[in-house]
C-alpha cells in the first residue's frame, strides 16, 4: 500500500530526527525501528548520521541494541550500515525461494537473497547486535510445509529471529492473509528446527491505518 504512493523525496538528517523528536512521546520511547515508509539503504549516509545522533554520547546515547534498521535487502548500503553502525537489522524475506520472491519483492532480480545471506554469514550475530528477517505470510503462496523447510534450510548457519506477520488485505490487491493455524503451524516448524520465530502482533487495521494504508487513504484524498 506504501508503495502505491510513489516516490517524492529523501529525508535529511534533520528530517529523520524531527519525525522522533517532535511527537508527545519522544522523552519515552523506548525503541525505534527504520522501516516503512522508504527504504533505508537508498538514503544511507542521512540514516547513519541521524544513527550517530541517537547513540553517540554528544547525542541522544541511546543503546545501538534499541535500534533496528529495517531492509529489503540493497546490498551496498547494508554492508555500509552493518560496518559503520551497530544497531540491529532486519531483512524482508517474504519467500525462501526465488522465482517466488521476486513475483513479491522485484528487487530479488537486482539483489538475490542468496547474495543477502551470504553477505550476513560474514558477521558475528550471536552475541548483542542482532539480524532479523520478516516474513508476511500470504495465504496459498509462501506458508506451506514446502517454504518452512526451505526457510530453515537458507538460514543455517545464521544466528537469527524470523519475525511472522499478518497480511492486511488492501483494496485492489488479490492477496489474502494466512489463517491464524498456518501461521502457528509454520511458527512451531521453523522453532522446533531451530530458527526462532515469532509472530508480530497486528495493529492498526482495525482503523484502516497499517502498513502505510491510512497515509495513503489521505494522500489519494488530496
Amino acid at each position: 500500500m506504501t508503495g502505491k504512493q510513489g516516490f517524492v523525496a529523501q529525508l535529511t538528517a534533520t528530517e529523520i530526527m524531527n519525525q522522533i523528536m517532535s511527537i508527545p512521546e519522544a522523552e519515552t520511547l523506548t525503541n525505534l525501528v527504520f522501516m516503512g515508509m522508504g527504504e533505508p539503504f537508498d538514503n544511507v549516509l542521512p540514516m547513519l548520521r541521524s544513527l550517530d545522533i541517537l547513540t553517540a554520547d554528544y547525542g541522544y546515547a541511546w543503546s545501538p541494541r534499541r535500534i533496528t534498521v529495517s531492509s529489503i535487502g540493497i546490498i551496498p548500503g547494508m554492508k555500509v550500515f552493518l560496518e559503520k553502525s551497530n544497531c540491529h537489522l532486519a531483512i524482508s524475506l517474504h519467500s525462501p525461494f526465488a522465482e517466488d520472491r521476486s513475483e513479491l519483492m522485484p528487487i530479488e532480480k537486482a539483489y538475490p537473497l542468496s547474495k543477502i545471506l551470504e553477505e550476513l554469514k560474514k558477521y558475528d550475530f550471536s552475541k548483542q547486535r542482532r539480524v532479523s528477517f520478516e516474513y508476511i505470510l500470504f495465504d496459498g503462496i509462501n506458508d506451506s510445509m514446502r517454504d518452512a523447510v526451505e526457510l530453515v534450510k537458507i538460514l543455517r548457519g545464521i544466528d537469527c529471529r524470523v519475525n511472522l506477520i499478518r497480511f492486511h488485505s488492501i483494496p485492489g490487491v488479490n492477496l489474502k492473509g494466512s489463517t491464524t493455524e498456518k501461521i502457528t503451524f509454520f511458527r512451531d516448524y521453523l522453532t522446533n528446527n531451530g530458527v526462532t520465530a515469532t509472530i508480530r502482533r497486528s495493529r492498526g487495521e482495525d482503523i484502516f491505518a497499517a502498513c502505510g494504508m491510512l497515509s495513503t487513504l489521505e494522500k489519494e484524498k488530496s
